[in-house]
């Protein structure tokens, strides 16, 4: 779990245990502090709890270097990335598996797309959203309606062979993850969510430009470059 400024961290990390808790107890969470400035980390470091495990850093980096560096102290055979805020309820990590083990599949991901789910965010998100997701299908061919929901589950071994060539770390980390899973030939499936957007944060024009920035990085270090296959370990 990223955490960058979050309120109510403490609440938030109780509920997601209590919730996944109640699925399985072979579990460990690990919160990420992404060099936040409020007082969120020393709040959630208060916290002693058994199953979760709190680091970060002093420096903001972003979302993706937030979820590479977690998952460096992570050892579980299944590895899921959640969003902190509460926007998306931890119960549904449980459908997750599920369609994991029922489709086979290596990588199971929230989509806002899917015609199951049930999503509440402003119309210009969803503007956004559908021109982003056009640009990744004409650039990659990457047949994904939706990249960037964040509850994301991956076999622990899809994340270990791609997390190395990951070079993207703040807003089209979850592009690169999946231009280059997908590139290697794992399965990825979509899966229905239920999204209650807190409406706390805004889209700024600089963000978009630098994601769009590393969109087209991504492309060139897939197309032209070919940094990813001569990367690839064998």
């Amino acid at each position: 779990m990223p955490m960058y400024n979050s309120t109510d961290i403490e609440k938030d990390l109780l509920d997601v245990s209590k919730k996944v808790e109640a699925m399985n107890n072979n579990y460990e969470i690990i919160l990420v502090d992404d060099g936040s400035k409020n007082s969120c980390f020393n709040e959630a470091k208060k916290l002693k709890h058994p199953k979760i495990k709190v680091i970060g850093y002093k420096l903001n980096k972003g979302k993706g270097n937030a979820l590479k560096f977690g998952f460096n102290f992570s050892d579980g055979e299944y590895i899921i990335f959640l969003d902190t805020g509460g926007d998306l309820d931890a119960t549904q990590i449980k459908n997750f598996l599920k369609i994991l083990y029922e489709s086979h599949s290596d990588v199971v991901i929230g989509s806002k797309k899917h015609p199951k789910s049930i999503v509440h965010y402003p119309f210009f998100r969803k503007i956004m959203s559908k021109i982003y997701q056009t640009i990744n299908l004409l650039l990659f061919g990457l047949n994904i309606k939706d990249t960037q929901v964040g509850l994301k589950l991956f076999r622990r071994e899809v994340l270990e062979k791609v997390m190395p060539k990951i070079i993207v770390k703040r807003f089209a980390f979850d592009l690169e993850l999946l231009v280059i899973i997908n590139k290697l030939g794992y399965k990825i499936v979509e899966a229905p969510i239920k999204l209650e957007y807190n409406f706390k944060s805004t889209i700024k024009p600089s963000a978009v430009i630098s994601m769009l920035w590393d969109t087209l990085a991504i492309f060139y270090r897939l197309k032209i470059l070919r940094w990813y296959q001569l990367n690839e370990k064998k």
